[in-house]
């Protein structure tokens, strides 16, 4: 049985360079936390805050982040592997350079964070909203963009080869420079009114 830890606030915290395993928070409060390569495995929060928490360096390992909000955070050099952010928003926080490997980033808010040149292939980021992120130099292959919100996103130079664009508000969108497979190529033309034969 998992540890359960519920509404709890931490402030102030130096927990750089621990380990925490399976470990359930549940409408916690984290201010001012150091967790700087700190490795964390397998724990789950939900409807958690986290006010400048730094996770530099940090491991977080088939973590889950659901509902929670996460403010002024840094992931600076942090290794996200099979997380789930599943409804968690992200406001302010630095997300670079950031290695992020599998997970499902569904209905994640990463409205005007700077993501340029984050490896995001094959990233579940369905219904997410984006609005307004830097995504220049991306790697977005195989990602799961569907419903996506992508208003002012900027595209430039990004891959989105093989990505999952349907529902997606695809009118608008600067795709200087970004690598388009056929099938998308056509998806554009036809958001704009061509008729492809």
């Amino acid at each position: 049985m998992s540890d359960l830890v519920q509404d709890t606030t931490f402030s102030g915290r130096d927990w750089a360079l621990e380990e925490v395993a399976g470990v359930r928070y549940e409408d916690c409060a984290f201010h001012d936390v150091d967790w700087s390569e700190a490795r964390l495995t397998g724990c789950v929060f939900t409807n958690c805050t986290f006010g400048n928490v730094r996770f530099n360096a940090a491991v977080l390992e088939r973590v889950a982040l659901l509902q929670s909000t996460l403010q002024r955070c840094s992931f600076f050099d942090a290794t996200l592997t099979d997380c789930k952010l599943t409804g968690s928003q992200f406001v302010d926080c630095g997300l670079r350079p950031i290695t992020i490997e599998g997970g499902d980033w569904g209905f994640v808010s990463l409205r005007g964070q700077n993501l340029t040149g984050a490896g995001l292939g094959g990233l579940r980021l369905r219904e997410a909203d984006l609005m307004g992120a830097d995504l220049s130099r991306a790697d977005l292959r195989g990602a799961d963009l569907s419903n996506a919100r992508l208003t002012d996103v900027r595209l430039k130079g990004a891959d989105l080869r093989g990505a999952d664009l349907d529902g997606v508000e695809l009118r608008g969108l600067d795709l200087t420079g970004a690598k388009i497979d056929i099938g998308q190529a056509v998806q554009f033309a036809s958001a704009y009114g061509a008729k492809v034969s």
